[in-house]
């Protein structure tokens, strides 16, 4: 997008409508809250370069002052932290100030703010050719910047600096990420079979409730899958039968709340909410024992992973946390916002591309001899863009920093912009990967998008902390489980269209991806 108001074509009339309107450390194993998920590729790449996709430093466009400023300290973070929050919107905040500044580069305040954030002062990127800069880890840095302009506290990761918050130029961001990459390849077998059993009981779970209440919550039978899915696969524990019993989403849910409380809006009174998980830092100590169960849990059931995290340096200790991260936070995470979100999506899409998937994929498994195949998925072209579609739409993390390391020139479509070195800078990934002047029709989902030549927009399907082009390596910090999420979002489909030829659903809010409740579930019939 450009550095003017017509950067956005499709958002002019929202536009004009709000305008009329107005280090690591030891611990001991008893403790003290891009997606690292996972990867079924048999051999990960574990090259050293960082993605190198930013805009040349000489640019041809011309130079422009970033517009937009932080107003007074306290008063201009606290406004827009009360603008993005409450009275705006998430979406109309940066909106407004698209059309404000005619530019999608500009400087503003981004939450928390004081008194948890010390600088909330940002240059945001909203579009698709300046966010890219992002995962240029040769000019940004990305230590202590996975939540933003805060960090959470390490008394809620056992007192450990987690993968996630390390940049590539610290010593065991590699070791680190090659143990991820051990976890995901030694599983992988699990994967497809574990997938089915889980979610075979989310949708027998369904129908009992349809058949009970006329209506079923998938947010919570999807909770509980997900949870039992991954303890399943990575780890070959069924959590049910251990001390943790049926409590681990719930236990996560808690934990991950005073992770990203000071970023999340839970539909409390404005103010209340704002002088509580906004301005002040909720205390670990409250979540400490719940983080121990999941940490014992984590830590018996992982030993043959704890033995390889030695031979790679790690102790059994720091590589327990970020299993325990990398399940619950990242992958579990991303599960519990990816699913319902997909399912909103191909819900509203309707019958018709219902039926169109459904033909696509009973006819490649039955040609597979009846089994669900990697391979064989390879085979649905539909399906596979339908989920690259939900991933470019609404990507499950949809906001990423990086601390410029030099002075830098980025340049959106039609200007250039100076930033200065230790300036952070911010995208809001919705925005890039609907971005009008890569994608027509941006703000619709159009699920055959990615088939024959749309295959070529894939390098700006970016969900995964960079280009889908691109792969994972020990040296950027693009998500360990690319593969691994794109694997299980295909799973989801396949098993849907496997055993439903439609379905219908209602959405409502939530705090962390859509609250979607089925309606209906129309049994396969051929």
């Amino acid at each position: 997008m450009a550095s003017s108001s017509l950067a956005f074509p499709t958002l002019q009339p929202q536009f004009q409508s709000l305008k009329n309107k107005s280090t690591s450390k030891p611990s001991t194993r008893r403790l003290s809250f891009r997606t690292i998920r996972a990867s079924v590729s048999e051999k990960p790449s574990v090259s050293a370069p960082g993605v190198t996709v930013s805009p040349p430093e000489n640019t041809k466009l011309p130079i422009r002052k970033i517009p937009g400023d932080y107003g007074l300290p306290l008063v201009g973070p606290f406004k827009d932290r009360m603008d993005y929050f409450y009275n705006q919107g998430r979406d109309n905040f940066f909106k407004s100030k698209v059309l404000k500044y005619g530019s999608t580069v500009f400087r503003a305040n981004m939450g928390p703010g004081p008194f948890i954030a010390p600088n909330p002062q940002v240059v945001v990127l909203l579009d698709g050719k300046s966010f890219p800069v992002l995962f240029d880890v040769t000019k940004v840095e990305k230590k202590d910047l996975f939540t933003g302009t805060y960090m959470p506290s390490t008394e809620l990761t056992g007192g450990y600096r987690i993968l996630s918050y390390l940049d590539p130029s610290e010593p065991m961001h590699a070791k680190l990420k090659k143990f991820m990459f051990y976890l995901l390849k030694s599983r992988r077998d699990h994967v497809i079979p574990e997938f089915k059993a889980s979610y075979t009981e989310l949708f027998t779970s369904l129908e009992k409730d349809l058949a009970l209440k006329g209506k079923a919550n998938f947010v919570a039978a999807n909770d509980q899958a997900a949870f039992n899915f991954l303890a399943r696969a990575w780890f070959g524990t069924e959590p049910a039968q251990t001390s943790l019993g049926l409590d681990g989403p719930d236990l996560v849910s808690k934990w991950v709340l005073f992770n990203l409380g000071p970023v999340l809006s839970l539909g409390l009174p404005k103010y209340l909410e704002d002088l509580t998980i906004h301005s002040f830092r909720l205390p670990p100590s409250l979540i400490k024992k719940n983080y121990q169960r999941l940490y014992d849990f984590f830590y018996a059931s992982s030993s043959f992973l704890l033995d390889e995290a030695e031979n790679l340096g790690i102790s059994r200790e720091e590589a327990c946390h970020n299993l325990l991260f990398a399940t619950c936070f990242n992958s579990f995470g991303g599960m519990k916002i990816l699913f319902p979100n997909m399912m909103k999506w191909l819900g509203r899409a309707g019958a018709k591309l219902h039926a169109q998937l459904a033909e696509e994929i009973r006819s490649v498994v039955q040609s597979n001899g009846g089994n669900v195949t990697m391979r064989g998925m390879e085979q649905m072209p539909l399906m596979k863009s339908a989920v690259y579609e939900a991933l470019r739409i609404e990507p499950p993390v949809p906001l990423q920093y990086g601390k410029a390391k030099r002075d830098l020139i980025i340049e959106s479509h039609d200007a250039a912009f100076e930033v200065k070195e230790g300036e952070l800078l911010f995208g809001f990934q919705p925005f890039a990967t609907k971005d009008p002047k890569i994608f027509t029709r941006a703000e619709e989902f159009v699920a055959d998008r990615f088939i024959g030549e749309g295959e070529d927009l894939l390098k700006h399907v970016l969900w995964s902390n960079g280009p889908e082009t691109e792969k994972p390596t020990l040296g950027n910090k693009q998500c360990a489980g690319k593969d691994f999420v794109v694997l299980v979002a295909r799973l989801l489909v396949v098993e849907l269209f496997l055993r439903y030829d439609s379905f219908e659903i209602e959405v409502g809010k939530s705090s962390l991806g859509a609250a979607v409740t089925v309606t209906s579930l129309k049994r396969a019939r051929f």
